[in-house]
């Protein structure tokens, strides 16, 4: 396995009558200190987990690049690659951290409240159609039924999160990843607009962490059958997590020792529940959430939030916090549908780009496809004979390393339309995740390895 460290960078709905509001204060309050006694209760037993390092988030926080690492799976040492056209397949990982967090426990938490009814702007079940919404289009009275919101009911938003769920099964290694779904809302008792019960459960894990995402996909099949309803809890959804991740109480979950803990947060509204009406977000609502952040980076749990749609970027902070306290990353999604090419962006191994090069000829392959776990798999031209080829990844905080190794290359093998065929599927499929991704920095990062390559030529 050929493993290489960091170089060190220079850069760094419906409307429901409240209760009168003197008496919703005092409820806050009472419901605000159970949350956080609740929190203060956990926080002994997660200061006891194995593999919880505080230093290793101070360290990110005061800007420093943390060591990244590159291990090269194919091809072997000595190994000759044989192709009947002079290109080659490199696959292997690149990671951000320490060299051994090859493990990852990752929750995908879905928002499943009553506004995920709505359309998520994209053609979600590929029909042809796309959703709309009939009482924002200026439409025949009849064309449809009155209280109809999506006319196709299968372009919803939850559809979207649900896609997006399925979509990043296909890039995720089982081997490396565990993988559950949590989701979240919040029963709304219609006489008073507020919560049907003190007690109620708002987050429920649909299927813990496990390898085997044929479970998993049941799950995501289940959560399409429920459909959308209630409020929308976040911190409930927050704090579950926590409690699955770390393995403790009563989780369902046995977590990997020594994994990375993920989890993934994808809303489209803002938090309206413990507190208060479902019909509007209370400053206890958005402080429950971060208390809940809070917790989960007590925990070792990075957050990485993605927010869908107008109403959830109307008034973003609470994502916005609770990915940076967590030290994850706050996605900003316009539009909804567009969660289905996102989420299969993100990376659990901060790893937000991998170039290969040739040194030999000069050629260059930006189309590598990166998997969130930080494996990668890329084609780059060769010639006959040996060629000496450069791994260079460049990580979320910036941080930078390069693997340097030589190709042994003899013609033979997969057909020039097969190779073809599989270049533009990984092109296709970057195309999408560059919208999500720095654009500006990664270009920097592509000249500086293709200026290298420049200058090397020039020295010779």
């Amino acid at each position: 396995m050929i493993l290489a460290k960091t170089r060190w960078s220079r850069r760094p709905e419906n409307e429901m009558a409240g209760l009168p509001g003197s008496s919703r204060l005092v409820i806050h309050w009472a419901f605000l200190r159970v949350c956080f006694k609740r929190s203060l209760f956990l926080i002994p037993a997660l200061m006891g987990l194995t593999g919880f390092e505080v230093a290793g988030a101070e360290e990110v926080e005061r800007g420093k690049p943390a060591e990244v690492y590159i291990s090269i799976a194919s091809p072997k040492r000595s190994e000759v690659v044989k192709n009947r056209v002079n290109m080659a397949e490199i696959r292997g990982t690149a990671q951000s951290g320490s060299s051994g967090d090859t493990e990852f426990d990752v929750f995908i938490l879905i928002d499943v409240s009553h506004s995920t009814r709505y359309p998520s702007g994209l053609d979600i079940d590929e029909d042809g159609e796309v959703g709309i919404n009939p009482q924002q289009e200026l439409i025949a009275t009849g064309t449809y039924p009155e209280d109809m919101i999506c006319s196709d009911p299968e372009d919803t938003i939850l559809s979207a999160e649900v896609k997006a769920a399925r979509l990043l099964l296909d890039v995720l290694d089982p081997a490396h990843t565990q993988l559950g779904i949590i989701v979240f809302s919040g029963a709304v008792d219609l006489e008073t607009g507020g919560r049907v019960s003190p007690d109620q459960r708002d987050a429920l894990v649909k299927v813990p962490l496990t390898r085997d995402f044929s479970q998993v996909s049941r799950a995501l099949d289940e959560i399409l059958e429920d459909g959308s309803y209630g409020a929308t809890n976040f911190s409930a959804a927050i704090q579950l997590s926590v409690v699955e991740l770390a393995g403790i109480g009563r989780a369902y979950s046995e977590p990997t020792p020594g994994a990375r803990k993920v989890a993934l947060f994808l809303t489209d509204g803002v938090p309206t529940f413990p507190f208060g009406q479902a019909s509007s977000s209370d400053p206890e609502d958005v402080e429950a959430a971060l208390a809940a952040a809070r917790l989960a980076k007590t925990a070792g749990v990075m957050v990485n939030t993605f927010a869908l749609g107008q109403q959830a970027l109307a008034s973003p902070m609470a994502p916005s916090e609770v990915a940076r306290i967590t030290q994850g990353r706050f996605i900003p999604v316009r539009n909804p549908g567009d969660i289905v090419s996102f989420l299969q962006g993100v990376s659990f191994a901060d790893i937000d780009d991998v170039v290969i090069t040739n040194v030999t000829t000069g050629d260059i392959s930006y189309d590598v496809q990166l998997s969130p776990d930080g494996t990668f798999y890329g084609i780059v031209a060769v010639r006959e004979g040996v060629n000496q080829m450069k791994v260079s990844a460049l990580a979320s905080d910036g941080g930078e390393a390069s693997s340097v190794f030589d190709l042994n290359f003899e013609k033979s093998g997969l057909t020039a339309r097969e190779l073809e065929r599989e270049l533009e599927r990984i092109k296709k499929r970057n195309q999408a995740l560059m919208r999500m991704i720095e654009k500006q920095r990664i270009e920097e990062f592509r000249k500086r390895q293709r200026r290298r390559v420049e200058i090397e030529a020039e020295d010779e």
